[in-house]
Protein backbone atom coordinates (compact mmCIF):
# COMPACT_ATOMS: atom_id res chain seq x y z
CA UNK A 1 0.00 0.00 0.00
CA UNK A 2 2.76 2.39 0.85
CA UNK A 3 4.08 4.81 -2.09
CA UNK A 4 7.12 7.08 -1.71
CA UNK A 5 7.02 11.32 -2.46
CA UNK A 6 8.93 12.58 -5.65
CA UNK A 7 11.74 14.33 -5.73
CA UNK A 8 9.86 17.15 -7.30
CA UNK A 9 6.99 16.61 -4.49
CA UNK A 10 9.60 17.42 -1.59
CA UNK A 11 11.14 20.13 -3.71
CA UNK A 12 8.16 22.20 -4.24
CA UNK A 13 6.68 22.04 -0.81
CA UNK A 14 8.04 23.81 1.89
CA UNK A 15 6.87 21.79 5.39
CA UNK A 16 6.98 23.71 8.68
CA UNK A 17 7.38 20.70 10.14
CA UNK A 18 6.93 17.00 9.92
CA UNK A 19 4.03 15.17 11.71
CA UNK A 20 4.15 11.30 12.47
CA UNK A 21 2.14 8.94 10.60
CA UNK A 22 0.41 8.24 14.22
CA UNK A 23 -0.26 11.94 15.12
CA UNK A 24 -1.94 11.93 11.39
CA UNK A 25 -4.27 9.41 12.47
CA UNK A 26 -5.12 11.18 15.47
CA UNK A 27 -6.50 14.40 13.78
CA UNK A 28 -9.99 15.26 12.87
CA UNK A 29 -11.05 16.17 9.15
CA UNK A 30 -11.09 19.60 10.11
CA UNK A 31 -7.47 19.22 11.19
CA UNK A 32 -6.18 16.97 8.90
CA UNK A 33 -7.27 19.43 5.77
CA UNK A 34 -5.69 22.70 7.87
CA UNK A 35 -2.47 20.49 8.43
CA UNK A 36 -2.38 19.67 4.39
CA UNK A 37 -3.46 23.46 3.53
CA UNK A 38 -0.47 24.43 5.47
CA UNK A 39 2.00 22.06 4.23
CA UNK A 40 2.80 20.47 7.39
CA UNK A 41 1.67 16.76 5.83
CA UNK A 42 1.66 16.36 2.33
CA UNK A 43 -1.81 14.37 1.06
CA UNK A 44 0.62 11.42 0.33
CA UNK A 45 1.92 11.21 3.99
CA UNK A 46 -1.85 11.19 4.96
CA UNK A 47 -3.12 8.98 2.66
CA UNK A 48 -0.15 6.35 3.31
CA UNK A 49 -0.62 6.73 7.33
CA UNK A 50 -3.72 6.10 7.03
CA UNK A 51 -3.53 2.93 4.57
CA UNK A 52 -1.08 1.45 7.08
CA UNK A 53 -3.47 2.01 10.11
CA UNK A 54 -5.94 -0.41 7.81
CA UNK A 55 -3.34 -2.83 6.93
CA UNK A 56 -2.62 -3.20 10.77
CA UNK A 57 -6.09 -3.29 12.27
CA UNK A 58 -8.55 -4.20 9.30
CA UNK A 59 -7.48 -7.89 9.57
CA UNK A 60 -9.50 -8.04 13.07
CA UNK A 61 -11.93 -5.48 12.36
CA UNK A 62 -12.96 -6.18 8.81
CA UNK A 63 -14.41 -2.93 8.11
CA UNK A 64 -13.43 -2.73 4.56
CA UNK A 65 -15.03 -4.90 1.74
CA UNK A 66 -11.86 -3.38 -0.50
CA UNK A 67 -9.15 -0.93 -0.16
CA UNK A 68 -8.09 0.67 -3.46
CA UNK A 69 -4.23 2.36 -1.80
CA UNK A 70 -3.16 2.81 -5.50
CA UNK A 71 -5.57 5.00 -6.43
CA UNK A 72 -5.87 6.47 -3.09
CA UNK A 73 -1.90 7.78 -3.76
CA UNK A 74 -2.49 8.50 -6.87
CA UNK A 75 -5.33 11.35 -6.07
CA UNK A 76 -3.33 12.53 -3.38
CA UNK A 77 -0.34 13.37 -5.52
CA UNK A 78 -2.44 14.78 -7.76
CA UNK A 79 -3.68 16.96 -4.32
CA UNK A 80 -0.09 17.16 -3.87
CA UNK A 81 0.47 19.28 -7.16
CA UNK A 82 -2.18 21.30 -7.17
CA UNK A 83 -0.54 22.69 -3.95
CA UNK A 84 2.55 22.88 -5.07
CA UNK A 85 1.01 24.95 -8.08
CA UNK A 86 -0.85 27.29 -5.69
CA UNK A 87 -4.72 25.82 -7.66
CA UNK A 88 -7.73 26.16 -5.14
CA UNK A 89 -8.60 23.58 -3.22
CA UNK A 90 -12.04 22.44 -1.57
CA UNK A 91 -13.20 21.93 1.96
CA UNK A 92 -12.01 18.12 2.16
CA UNK A 93 -8.97 18.62 0.27
CA UNK A 94 -6.33 16.37 1.53
CA UNK A 95 -8.81 14.27 3.92
CA UNK A 96 -9.19 10.42 2.69
CA UNK A 97 -12.78 8.89 3.34
CA UNK A 98 -14.35 5.60 3.42
CA UNK A 99 -17.28 5.16 0.68
CA UNK A 100 -20.08 2.70 2.32
CA UNK A 101 -20.10 -0.08 -0.04
CA UNK A 102 -23.89 0.05 -1.65
CA UNK A 103 -22.52 3.54 -2.96
CA UNK A 104 -20.80 3.49 -6.42
CA UNK A 105 -17.14 4.79 -6.89
CA UNK A 106 -15.65 4.74 -10.46
CA UNK A 107 -13.39 1.69 -10.86
CA UNK A 108 -13.78 -0.20 -7.91
CA UNK A 109 -16.33 -2.87 -7.43
CA UNK A 110 -19.72 -2.33 -5.39
CA UNK A 111 -20.96 -4.91 -3.75
CA UNK A 112 -23.98 -3.75 -1.26
CA UNK A 113 -22.25 -6.70 0.66
CA UNK A 114 -24.45 -9.14 -1.28
CA UNK A 115 -23.27 -12.13 -3.61
CA UNK A 116 -25.38 -10.91 -5.86
CA UNK A 117 -23.62 -7.87 -6.99
CA UNK A 118 -20.26 -10.14 -7.08
CA UNK A 119 -18.14 -8.81 -9.57
CA UNK A 120 -19.66 -5.45 -10.78
CA UNK A 121 -17.49 -2.56 -11.08
CA UNK A 122 -18.83 0.64 -11.17
CA UNK A 123 -18.43 2.93 -14.50
CA UNK A 124 -19.42 6.11 -12.41
CA UNK A 125 -19.40 7.87 -9.56
CA UNK A 126 -22.35 8.55 -7.24
CA UNK A 127 -23.44 12.33 -7.05
CA UNK A 128 -22.14 12.43 -3.59
CA UNK A 129 -19.25 10.44 -4.10
CA UNK A 130 -18.42 13.06 -7.14
CA UNK A 131 -18.57 15.81 -4.40
CA UNK A 132 -16.77 15.06 -2.01
CA UNK A 133 -13.69 14.49 -4.67
CA UNK A 134 -14.49 17.40 -6.14
CA UNK A 135 -13.96 19.00 -2.71
CA UNK A 136 -10.56 17.28 -2.59
CA UNK A 137 -11.25 14.19 -0.30
CA UNK A 138 -9.71 10.70 -1.08
CA UNK A 139 -11.82 8.04 -1.15
CA UNK A 140 -9.69 5.02 0.27
CA UNK A 141 -12.31 1.76 -0.39
CA UNK A 142 -15.14 0.73 0.40
CA UNK A 143 -16.31 -0.45 3.68
CA UNK A 144 -18.96 -3.71 4.95
CA UNK A 145 -22.29 -3.07 5.63
CA UNK A 146 -25.42 -5.60 5.93
CA UNK A 147 -26.57 -6.79 2.88
CA UNK A 148 -28.27 -4.09 0.99
CA UNK A 149 -28.59 -2.43 4.08
CA UNK A 150 -30.71 -4.41 5.78
CA UNK A 151 -29.49 -5.25 9.13
CA UNK A 152 -28.82 -3.82 12.50
CA UNK A 153 -25.58 -5.68 13.34
CA UNK A 154 -23.05 -5.86 10.24
CA UNK A 155 -23.80 -9.77 10.33
CA UNK A 156 -25.86 -10.78 7.10
CA UNK A 157 -22.93 -9.44 5.25
CA UNK A 158 -21.82 -11.91 2.77
CA UNK A 159 -18.01 -10.98 3.33
CA UNK A 160 -18.06 -11.66 6.98
CA UNK A 161 -19.71 -9.72 9.68
CA UNK A 162 -17.40 -6.18 10.93
CA UNK A 163 -16.05 -6.26 14.93
CA UNK A 164 -16.88 -3.44 17.07
CA UNK A 165 -13.47 -1.58 18.25
CA UNK A 166 -14.55 -1.28 21.54
CA UNK A 167 -14.56 -5.00 22.02
CA UNK A 168 -14.07 -7.25 18.76
CA UNK A 169 -16.59 -9.63 20.43
CA UNK A 170 -19.39 -7.37 20.18
CA UNK A 171 -21.26 -5.91 16.62
CA UNK A 172 -20.57 -2.47 15.60
CA UNK A 173 -24.25 -1.82 14.51
CA UNK A 174 -25.65 -1.91 11.38
CA UNK A 175 -26.20 -1.51 8.70
CA UNK A 176 -23.40 1.27 8.34
CA UNK A 177 -20.91 -0.74 10.45
CA UNK A 178 -18.24 -0.78 8.78
CA UNK A 179 -18.45 3.33 8.94
CA UNK A 180 -18.86 3.41 12.25
CA UNK A 181 -15.37 1.03 12.84
CA UNK A 182 -13.36 2.46 10.77
CA UNK A 183 -14.26 5.80 12.20
CA UNK A 184 -13.58 4.56 15.56
CA UNK A 185 -10.08 2.86 14.90
CA UNK A 186 -9.15 5.64 12.80
CA UNK A 187 -9.02 3.87 10.18
CA UNK A 188 -10.37 6.65 8.22
CA UNK A 189 -11.50 10.41 9.79
CA UNK A 190 -14.70 10.44 7.34
CA UNK A 191 -17.06 7.82 5.89
CA UNK A 192 -20.56 8.16 3.82
CA UNK A 193 -23.47 5.93 5.58
CA UNK A 194 -27.00 5.61 4.45
CA UNK A 195 -30.02 5.38 6.97
CA UNK A 196 -33.32 4.02 6.45
CA UNK A 197 -34.90 3.05 9.79
CA UNK A 198 -31.19 4.07 11.65
CA UNK A 199 -28.36 2.96 9.60
CA UNK A 200 -26.27 5.93 10.64
CA UNK A 201 -27.37 6.48 13.78
CA UNK A 202 -27.22 3.38 15.72
CA UNK A 203 -23.87 1.76 14.84
CA UNK A 204 -22.58 5.68 16.04
CA UNK A 205 -23.88 5.00 18.81
CA UNK A 206 -22.55 1.29 19.51
CA UNK A 207 -19.06 2.73 18.07
CA UNK A 208 -18.75 5.71 20.09
CA UNK A 209 -18.74 7.97 17.20
CA UNK A 210 -20.59 11.24 15.66
CA UNK A 211 -23.53 10.24 12.62
CA UNK A 212 -25.99 12.17 11.27
CA UNK A 213 -29.19 11.24 9.12
CA UNK A 214 -30.05 14.60 6.72
CA UNK A 215 -33.84 15.34 6.01
CA UNK A 216 -35.05 13.80 3.10
CA UNK A 217 -34.05 15.17 -0.16
CA UNK A 218 -30.96 17.16 1.75
CA UNK A 219 -28.51 14.44 -0.14
CA UNK A 220 -28.88 12.84 -3.53
CA UNK A 221 -29.27 9.43 -3.78
CA UNK A 222 -28.41 9.10 -7.28
CA UNK A 223 -25.65 6.64 -7.77
CA UNK A 224 -26.53 4.49 -4.63
CA UNK A 225 -28.16 0.88 -4.17
CA UNK A 226 -31.90 1.42 -3.35
CA UNK A 227 -33.24 -0.43 -0.19
CA UNK A 228 -36.47 1.27 0.61
CA UNK A 229 -36.71 4.76 -1.56
CA UNK A 230 -38.88 6.46 0.81
CA UNK A 231 -36.68 6.34 3.48
CA UNK A 232 -33.35 6.16 2.13
CA UNK A 233 -31.14 9.03 2.96
CA UNK A 234 -26.68 9.09 3.19
CA UNK A 235 -25.33 11.02 5.93
CA UNK A 236 -21.74 11.81 7.00
CA UNK A 237 -20.39 9.55 9.80
CA UNK A 238 -17.49 11.38 11.78
CA UNK A 239 -15.19 11.50 14.96
CA UNK A 240 -16.33 14.82 15.55
CA UNK A 241 -19.44 17.00 15.15
CA UNK A 242 -17.77 19.46 13.07
CA UNK A 243 -15.99 17.60 10.84
CA UNK A 244 -19.92 15.87 10.42
CA UNK A 245 -20.75 19.60 9.40
CA UNK A 246 -18.03 19.68 6.99
CA UNK A 247 -18.86 16.63 5.24
CA UNK A 248 -22.40 17.30 5.17
CA UNK A 249 -22.08 20.62 3.48
CA UNK A 250 -19.76 18.54 0.71
CA UNK A 251 -22.77 15.91 0.03
CA UNK A 252 -25.67 17.87 -0.10
CA UNK A 253 -27.55 19.73 -3.18
CA UNK A 254 -30.26 19.49 -5.50
CA UNK A 255 -29.42 16.50 -8.07
CA UNK A 256 -31.48 16.85 -10.90
CA UNK A 257 -30.71 13.06 -11.37
CA UNK A 258 -32.67 12.47 -8.27
CA UNK A 259 -36.82 13.15 -8.29
CA UNK A 260 -36.72 13.72 -4.52
CA UNK A 261 -33.56 15.68 -4.14
CA UNK A 262 -34.86 19.76 -2.55
CA UNK A 263 -34.05 22.27 -4.25
CA UNK A 264 -33.41 24.61 -0.94
CA UNK A 265 -29.92 26.22 -0.49
CA UNK A 266 -27.31 24.42 1.71
CA UNK A 267 -26.48 26.24 4.70
CA UNK A 268 -23.03 26.71 6.22
CA UNK A 269 -22.70 24.59 8.79
CA UNK A 270 -19.54 25.53 10.46
CA UNK A 271 -20.41 29.08 10.35
CA UNK A 272 -23.70 28.08 12.25
CA UNK A 273 -21.84 26.80 14.90
CA UNK A 274 -19.19 29.44 14.78
CA UNK A 275 -21.98 31.90 15.27
CA UNK A 276 -24.32 30.00 17.75
CA UNK A 277 -22.48 28.11 20.77
CA UNK A 278 -18.76 28.67 20.12
CA UNK A 279 -19.43 32.69 19.87
CA UNK A 280 -21.84 32.69 22.86
CA UNK A 281 -21.07 29.74 24.79
CA UNK A 282 -24.30 29.18 25.88
CA UNK A 283 -27.22 27.88 24.73
CA UNK A 284 -30.04 30.21 26.36
CA UNK A 285 -33.26 30.32 23.80
CA UNK A 286 -32.98 26.49 23.08
CA UNK A 287 -35.92 24.82 23.88
CA UNK A 288 -34.96 20.72 24.06
CA UNK A 289 -38.54 18.45 23.97
CA UNK A 290 -38.10 15.09 26.39
CA UNK A 291 -40.49 12.62 25.11
CA UNK A 292 -41.30 9.63 27.97
CA UNK A 293 -42.50 7.76 24.81
CA UNK A 294 -38.96 6.89 24.08
CA UNK A 295 -38.31 5.62 27.13
CA UNK A 296 -39.76 2.37 26.92
CA UNK A 297 -39.87 -0.93 28.95
CA UNK A 298 -36.63 -2.42 26.98
CA UNK A 299 -34.59 0.93 27.75
CA UNK A 300 -31.08 -0.27 29.46
CA UNK A 301 -30.80 1.05 32.90
CA UNK A 302 -27.34 2.25 32.01
CA UNK A 303 -28.23 3.84 28.90
CA UNK A 304 -31.00 5.98 30.95
CA UNK A 305 -28.52 7.60 33.14
CA UNK A 306 -26.32 8.59 30.46
CA UNK A 307 -29.19 10.31 28.30
CA UNK A 308 -31.31 11.67 31.94
CA UNK A 309 -26.99 12.69 32.75
CA UNK A 310 -27.56 14.57 29.27
CA UNK A 311 -30.47 16.28 29.94
CA UNK A 312 -28.78 17.68 33.14
CA UNK A 313 -25.91 19.13 31.32
CA UNK A 314 -27.89 20.43 28.44
CA UNK A 315 -30.09 22.16 31.56
CA UNK A 316 -26.62 23.68 32.37
CA UNK A 317 -25.40 24.73 29.19
CA UNK A 318 -28.69 27.17 29.55
CA UNK A 319 -31.46 24.89 27.38
CA UNK A 320 -34.68 24.77 28.51
CA UNK A 321 -35.97 21.42 28.86
CA UNK A 322 -39.68 20.51 27.97
CA UNK A 323 -41.93 17.60 28.27
CA UNK A 324 -44.04 17.20 24.72
CA UNK A 325 -45.49 13.62 24.12
CA UNK A 326 -44.69 11.47 21.34
CA UNK A 327 -47.75 8.89 21.72
CA UNK A 328 -47.82 7.64 18.12
CA UNK A 329 -44.10 6.62 17.75
CA UNK A 330 -44.88 3.84 19.41
CA UNK A 331 -46.70 2.28 16.29
CA UNK A 332 -43.24 2.76 14.71
CA UNK A 333 -41.30 -0.03 14.46
CA UNK A 334 -44.67 -2.07 13.06
CA UNK A 335 -44.77 0.69 10.54
CA UNK A 336 -41.42 0.78 9.43
CA UNK A 337 -41.49 -3.30 8.94
CA UNK A 338 -43.73 -3.27 6.84
CA UNK A 339 -43.29 -0.29 4.67
CA UNK A 340 -39.13 -0.75 4.09
CA UNK A 341 -39.47 -4.68 3.29
CA UNK A 342 -42.80 -3.62 0.60
CA UNK A 343 -39.99 -0.98 -1.14
CA UNK A 344 -37.11 -3.50 -1.02
CA UNK A 345 -39.14 -5.81 -2.59
CA UNK A 346 -39.90 -3.75 -5.62
CA UNK A 347 -36.19 -2.58 -5.85
CA UNK A 348 -34.91 -5.78 -5.44
CA UNK A 349 -37.10 -7.16 -8.07
CA UNK A 350 -34.95 -6.02 -10.81
CA UNK A 351 -31.84 -8.33 -9.25
CA UNK A 352 -32.98 -11.81 -11.36
CA UNK A 353 -29.76 -12.43 -12.99
CA UNK A 354 -31.16 -11.14 -16.51
CA UNK A 355 -31.97 -7.28 -15.82
CA UNK A 356 -29.40 -7.06 -13.30
CA UNK A 357 -27.65 -9.12 -10.66
CA UNK A 358 -25.24 -12.24 -10.82
CA UNK A 359 -26.43 -14.66 -12.93
CA UNK A 360 -26.68 -18.38 -12.44
CA UNK A 361 -24.58 -19.71 -15.82
CA UNK A 362 -25.62 -23.53 -15.42
CA UNK A 363 -29.45 -22.93 -15.45
CA UNK A 364 -30.92 -24.42 -18.74
CA UNK A 365 -34.34 -23.17 -18.55
CA UNK A 366 -35.94 -19.54 -17.43
CA UNK A 367 -37.86 -21.26 -14.88
CA UNK A 368 -34.24 -22.66 -13.27
CA UNK A 369 -32.20 -19.12 -14.05
CA UNK A 370 -34.96 -16.60 -11.81
CA UNK A 371 -34.92 -19.25 -8.67
CA UNK A 372 -30.87 -20.24 -8.91
CA UNK A 373 -29.98 -16.32 -9.73
CA UNK A 374 -32.29 -15.19 -6.84
CA UNK A 375 -30.55 -17.55 -4.57
CA UNK A 376 -27.27 -15.33 -4.22
CA UNK A 377 -29.53 -13.28 -1.62
CA UNK A 378 -28.84 -13.74 1.53
CA UNK A 379 -31.32 -14.94 4.86
CA UNK A 380 -32.42 -11.70 5.79
CA UNK A 381 -32.87 -9.92 2.32
CA UNK A 382 -35.17 -12.69 1.14
CA UNK A 383 -36.59 -13.10 3.81
CA UNK A 384 -37.54 -8.66 3.93
CA UNK A 385 -38.34 -9.40 0.40
CA UNK A 386 -41.35 -12.11 1.22
CA UNK A 387 -42.34 -9.53 4.06
CA UNK A 388 -42.77 -6.94 1.30
CA UNK A 389 -44.32 -9.00 -1.71
CA UNK A 390 -47.20 -10.41 1.06
CA UNK A 391 -47.74 -6.74 2.57
CA UNK A 392 -48.27 -5.50 -1.47
CA UNK A 393 -50.18 -8.57 -2.72
CA UNK A 394 -53.50 -8.46 -3.93
CA UNK A 395 -56.09 -8.82 -0.73
CA UNK A 396 -53.69 -7.58 1.77
CA UNK A 397 -52.07 -4.25 0.39
CA UNK A 398 -54.89 -1.97 2.04
CA UNK A 399 -54.81 -4.17 5.01
CA UNK A 400 -51.20 -3.59 5.20
CA UNK A 401 -49.21 -1.18 3.26
CA UNK A 402 -51.93 1.13 3.17
CA UNK A 403 -52.71 1.24 6.43
CA UNK A 404 -48.87 1.65 7.38
CA UNK A 405 -48.65 4.35 5.39
CA UNK A 406 -51.93 6.05 7.10
CA UNK A 407 -49.97 5.63 10.53
CA UNK A 408 -46.89 6.68 9.12
CA UNK A 409 -49.00 10.35 8.58
CA UNK A 410 -49.65 10.02 12.10
CA UNK A 411 -46.10 9.81 13.30
CA UNK A 412 -45.10 12.92 10.94
CA UNK A 413 -47.89 14.53 12.37
CA UNK A 414 -47.02 13.86 16.02
CA UNK A 415 -43.71 15.40 15.32
CA UNK A 416 -45.43 18.29 13.63
CA UNK A 417 -47.22 19.21 16.87
CA UNK A 418 -44.05 18.47 19.13
CA UNK A 419 -42.08 20.76 17.21
CA UNK A 420 -44.63 23.97 17.85
CA UNK A 421 -43.52 23.30 21.58
CA UNK A 422 -39.30 22.95 21.11
CA UNK A 423 -36.56 23.16 19.04
CA UNK A 424 -35.36 19.75 19.50
CA UNK A 425 -36.04 16.31 20.62
CA UNK A 426 -33.60 14.60 22.43
CA UNK A 427 -34.48 10.75 23.20
CA UNK A 428 -31.66 7.80 23.43
CA UNK A 429 -29.89 6.31 20.19
CA UNK A 430 -30.46 2.84 21.17
CA UNK A 431 -32.17 0.94 23.45
CA UNK A 432 -28.78 -0.55 25.00
CA UNK A 433 -25.50 -0.59 24.16
CA UNK A 434 -23.47 -3.10 21.41
CA UNK A 435 -24.61 -6.65 22.11
CA UNK A 436 -22.51 -9.79 21.52
CA UNK A 437 -22.01 -11.15 17.89
CA UNK A 438 -24.26 -13.89 17.14
CA UNK A 439 -26.15 -13.15 20.41
CA UNK A 440 -29.79 -12.26 18.32
CA UNK A 441 -29.48 -13.59 14.79
CA UNK A 442 -31.85 -16.37 15.81
CA UNK A 443 -34.83 -14.01 17.05
CA UNK A 444 -35.47 -11.69 14.49
CA UNK A 445 -38.32 -9.88 16.68
CA UNK A 446 -35.30 -9.21 19.05
CA UNK A 447 -32.88 -7.92 16.45
CA UNK A 448 -35.76 -5.79 14.88
CA UNK A 449 -36.44 -3.84 18.41
CA UNK A 450 -32.60 -2.58 18.34
CA UNK A 451 -34.43 -0.04 15.18
CA UNK A 452 -37.09 1.33 18.56
CA UNK A 453 -35.56 4.64 18.79
CA UNK A 454 -34.74 5.46 15.18
CA UNK A 455 -37.29 4.51 12.39
CA UNK A 456 -39.84 6.83 13.54
CA UNK A 457 -37.11 9.86 12.52
CA UNK A 458 -37.00 8.15 8.93
CA UNK A 459 -40.83 7.99 8.42
CA UNK A 460 -41.09 11.25 9.51
CA UNK A 461 -38.17 12.47 7.05
CA UNK A 462 -36.69 14.64 9.66
CA UNK A 463 -32.70 15.02 10.43
CA UNK A 464 -31.43 13.67 13.28
CA UNK A 465 -27.77 13.03 15.37
CA UNK A 466 -26.46 10.43 17.12
CA UNK A 467 -23.36 11.38 19.84
CA UNK A 468 -21.93 9.87 22.43
CA UNK A 469 -23.16 10.50 25.94
CA UNK A 470 -21.30 8.43 28.26
CA UNK A 471 -20.15 4.20 28.76
CA UNK A 472 -21.96 1.57 30.27
CA UNK A 473 -20.27 -0.91 32.55
CA UNK A 474 -18.55 -2.75 30.19
CA UNK A 475 -16.84 0.70 28.81
CA UNK A 476 -19.05 0.76 25.74
CA UNK A 477 -20.22 3.79 24.41
CA UNK A 478 -23.75 5.10 24.87
CA UNK A 479 -25.18 7.07 22.40
CA UNK A 480 -27.90 9.89 21.95
CA UNK A 481 -30.27 11.35 19.49
CA UNK A 482 -31.18 14.63 18.94
CA UNK A 483 -33.85 15.17 16.34
CA UNK A 484 -35.15 18.62 14.35
CA UNK A 485 -37.65 20.00 12.01
CA UNK A 486 -36.69 19.51 8.50
CA UNK A 487 -33.60 21.07 6.78
CA UNK A 488 -32.72 22.31 10.52
CA UNK A 489 -29.78 20.13 10.48
CA UNK A 490 -27.88 23.66 11.44
CA UNK A 491 -29.47 23.49 14.65
CA UNK A 492 -28.43 20.11 15.90
CA UNK A 493 -25.06 20.66 14.72
CA UNK A 494 -25.00 23.31 17.21
CA UNK A 495 -26.88 21.74 20.22
CA UNK A 496 -24.28 18.44 19.66
CA UNK A 497 -21.03 20.66 19.44
CA UNK A 498 -22.18 22.58 22.79
CA UNK A 499 -22.47 19.20 24.50
CA UNK A 500 -19.52 17.60 22.50
CA UNK A 501 -16.91 19.92 23.51
CA UNK A 502 -17.88 20.54 27.12
CA UNK A 503 -17.89 17.04 27.77
CA UNK A 504 -14.94 14.17 28.01
CA UNK A 505 -17.38 11.50 25.79
CA UNK A 506 -15.91 12.12 22.49
CA UNK A 507 -13.06 9.20 22.71
CA UNK A 508 -11.81 6.36 20.67
CA UNK A 509 -10.71 3.16 21.65
CA UNK A 510 -7.21 1.74 22.90
CA UNK A 511 -6.64 -0.11 19.81
CA UNK A 512 -3.63 -1.82 21.97
CA UNK A 513 -5.50 -3.10 24.50
CA UNK A 514 -5.92 -6.40 25.52
CA UNK A 515 -9.62 -6.01 25.10
CA UNK A 516 -9.20 -4.26 21.75
CA UNK A 517 -6.76 -5.17 19.13
CA UNK A 518 -3.58 -6.59 20.38
CA UNK A 519 -0.57 -5.69 17.94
Amino acid sequence: MNGSRSADLINSLAYDKIISMSELTNKTALQLNSIFLNKEASAQQITEAFLQRIEQYDKTINAFISVNGELALKRAQELDQKLAAGESLGKLAGVPIGIKDLINLEGSETTAGSRMLNGYTSSFNATITQKVIDAGAIPLGKLNLDEFAMGSSNETSAYGNCKNPWDPNKVPGGSSGGSAAAIAAKMVPLAFGTDTGGSIRQPAAYCGITGLKPTYGRVSRYGIVAFASSLDQAGPMTQDVESNALLLEAMSGHDAKDSTSLENPVPNYLAAIEQGFKKTQSLKGLKIGIAQDFFVPELNSEVKAAVENAITKYKELGAEIIDISLNKIKYGLPTYYIIAPSEASSNLSRYDGVRYGLRDMDATSLSDLYPNSRANFGTEVKKRIMLGVYALSSGYYDAYYKKAQQARALIAEDFNIAFQQCDLILSPTAPATAFEIGSKTDDPLEMYLEDIMTVTVNLAGLPGISINCGYDSNNMPIGMQLIAPALEEARIYNAAYAFQSTTDFNKSPDMKSSKAIGV
